[in-house]
């Protein structure tokens, strides 16, 4: 049985296909079966003030097209556009290998640990963080 399963906290929070959803009060696990669901986990999302340098301005265009807020056409071009101003950011080459594939989820990934390096428990080391647990689900 395929799809991707999520391991929610208790009152934890994310966005499918637009729609807002909490979890209760206790730990959940889903799956979700549909392909090509925008799934987008709020504790990962920027809010627009927060954009404040090129990075975290193209994690939030990133953050839009997986929240099916922006076109995909539209947010590669912004996204290329963003990454050309920023040519010594180490992940620059997986970014635009991502950005072609129209894979978002990845380039919020690899830009992780640079737009969120400022909140807490958020990692500094310029690597991405494994999305997934050895059992195939999202990691929280």
């Amino acid at each position: 049985m395929g799809g991707l399963i999520l391991k929610l906290r208790p009152h934890e929070e994310l966005m499918i296909n637009g729609v807002l959803v909490e979890n209760g009060e206790r730990n959940t696990r889903l799956r979700v079966k549909t392909e090509n669901a925008n799934i987008l986990r709020l504790k990962d999302a920027l809010k627009p003030e927060e954009a404040t340098t090129p990075l975290k301005r193209a994690y939030y265009i990133a953050q839009l097209a997986v929240s099916g807020q922006l076109s995909s056409g539209e947010a590669a071009a912004i996204l290329k556009e963003a990454l050309a101003t920023q040519p010594d950011f180490r992940g620059a080459g997986d970014i635009t290998d991502c950005i072609e594939r129209r894979d978002f989820y990845q380039v919020m990934r690899c830009l992780r640990d640079a737009a969120l390096s400022d909140r807490d428990g958020a990692a500094s080391t310029g690597t991405a963080p494994s999305a997934t647990e050895p059992d195939g689900a999202l990691a929280t």
